[in-house]
Formats: structure tokens, C-alpha cells, sequence
């Protein structure tokens, strides 16, 4: 039985987005209209509008899906339709793209997703491992950047190479694009490049990862407490790297979700209630 509502708002796809009801977004633009935008849909990826029947089967029927295109007009709206009536838990994107950025959400640089993963999915790869960096960007990069990526750990000497060798894209590493920069940490040049800083939860979260990365509590207060939770993950996975980034990914849920929906909500003992 669906459980969508036949449309979907921009804002209550936003507050879906990294929770565990997160959609697979599937962007319907023609293929002029798509190419020619500068900005695409976080963790969205392009399927063309009259081939519905060669991409159906790559959906994953376990989970939601939104269909966008432009405005909301005929191409979401038909192909909604269409997976609906084959069981799809489809919805469309009520007013489309045009709808998305009247709100005011955030938009992937199209320019920088084409020059750093001209193939999608992308893979990425870095060293063997990660504790908070080399965690935390995977996170962005799957939620927001790339649904599809892959991410392979491997000894630091060889991270370069193995990029060369299979067309890679090497990570927090020395002498690489994707690297800290001074003070900042690659999750933050990862922010900077595809235009994701003015997101006001995001750009919380890159000081909380920049304050545990650096060894800089100061920068922020739950810079400690993320630091302290990823290097226990860190000593309890061992060699088990994927098993640490599926670990590390409900952390970094749990932060995001903090900071957008709980980041004022106090808690202490006694409750008020408790003392009348």
C-alpha cells in the first residue's frame, strides 16, 4: 500500500532529506533543461523523462521515491502516476525545481559535480581507518552529493594511485583538491566546493567536524563529544572500515537532525514537572 501522498512540498522533502525516511530523488528535466541549470537537487540523480522503462527497475521498491522536474507540470506528474500504478511508493515534487528554490533550499554546483565526477556513481577514495574527517565527508557526499557513491580505504601510500588506476577521486590526503585547507578540514573544502556553506545547519555541522578534526573543542561545544564518540567507533570497528562508515553515518544523522529539527530543546534533572 503507498504511504505517499501523491505530491510531496520542497520544505517537507528537505526535512526528509538524511533521516530514515529519506526518499531516492529522481530528477525528470529534459535533458536541455537539466544541462543547462546550475544548480541540481541534493543527492538527486538524472534519469531520462521517456525511458521510464529502462531505469523502473533500478529503484529500490523499499523506499519512497519523489520524482522532479521543472515546474511540477506533466513529466513529474505522468511519471508519478505511472510508478504508482506499478507499485512504486512514488510522489512528485510539488512545483518542481522552480518550487525548491523559491523556498530558499540548498542546490549542488552543477559545474563542480560535473568536473569532479564526470562518471556517476562516483567513487571516492581515501586512507585506511577514518575516525571524523574521512567519515564525515562520505556523509555529505552520500546525502547530499552523490546517493549512489562508493568509497574504497586504502594504506595512505597508495590512495593517489589507486585513484590514477580506477578512476577515482582521491580525499583528505596531502596535495589534492579535496584536502584541509589551513585551519579548515576537507569537509569543509567539500562544503565550499559545491556551494553547500550558506545551509544553516550544514555550515553548524562543518564547525563541529572542523572543531574534532583540528583539535579545536573551542570552535564549537559538541566538538569533544564527536571526537570522543568516533575515535570509541574507531577502536571498537577494528579494520572493518564500511562497517565504521555505516556506524558513523547515524552519528552524523543524529547531528544533522539535532541541529535542524532539536538544537534548542533543553534538558535537565530535576523536570519542572517533577518538582511540583
Amino acid at each position: 500500500m503507498l504511504a505517499q501522498s501523491f505530491s510531496i512540498s520542497p520544505q517537507d522533502l528537505w526535512h526528509a532529506m538524511a533521516t530514515p525516511r529519506a526518499p531516492q530523488l529522481v530528477d525528470v528535466r529534459r535533458r536541455d533543461i537539466y544541462e543547462s541549470v546550475a544548480g541540481l537537487l541534493p543527492g538527486s540523480v538524472w534519469r531520462e523523462p521517456t525511458a521510464l522503462a529502462g531505469w523502473i527497475d533500478t529503484l529500490d521498491r523499499a523506499r519512497p521515491i519523489v520524482i522532479a522536474c521543472k515546474a511540477g507540470k506533466e513529466l513529474s506528474q505522468n511519471i508519478t502516476a505511472e510508478l504508482r500504478a506499478a507499485g512504486y511508493d512514488a510522489a512528485m515534487l510539488a512545483g518542481g525545481q522552480g518550487a525548491w528554490l523559491d523556498a530558499g533550499l540548498p542546490t549542488i554546483d552543477r559545474a563542480t559535480a560535473d568536473r569532479i565526477m564526470p562518471k556517476r556513481p562516483s567513487v571516492w577514495i581515501t586512507r585506511r581507518r577514518p575516525k571524523i574527517d574521512r567519515i564525515a565527508c562520505p556523509w555529505l557526499i552520500t546525502r547530499f552529493i552523490d546517493a549512489h557513491a562508493k568509497f574504497l580505504f586504502v594504506d595512505p601510500d597508495y590512495v593517489e594511485a589507486a585513484a590514477a588506476e580506477f578512476g577515482g577521486i582521491p580525499f583528505d590526503i596531502p596535495n589534492v583538491e579535496i584536502s584541509h585547507e589551513g585551519a579548515r578540514c576537507s569537509f569543509d573544502t567539500l562544503m565550499r566546493l559545491f556551494k553547500l556553506e550558506s545551509e544553516p545547519s550544514l555550515a553548524r555541522l562543518a564547525l563541529i567536524v572542523r572543531g574534532a578534526d583540528t583539535a579545536r573543542p573551542d570552535l564549537a561545544p559538541e566538538a569533544a563529544g564527536l571526537h570522543a564518540v568516533s575515535l570509541g567507533l574507531s577502536a571498537l570497528a577494528g579494520d572493518d572500515d564500511h562497517g565504521l562508515l555505516k556506524q558513523g553515518f547515524i552519528i552524523y544523522d543524529a547531528l544533522f537532525a539535532w541541529l535542524r529539527f532539536a538544537a534548542d530543546e533543553k534538558h535537565n534533572w530535576p523536570a519542572k514537572a517533577a518538582r511540583q
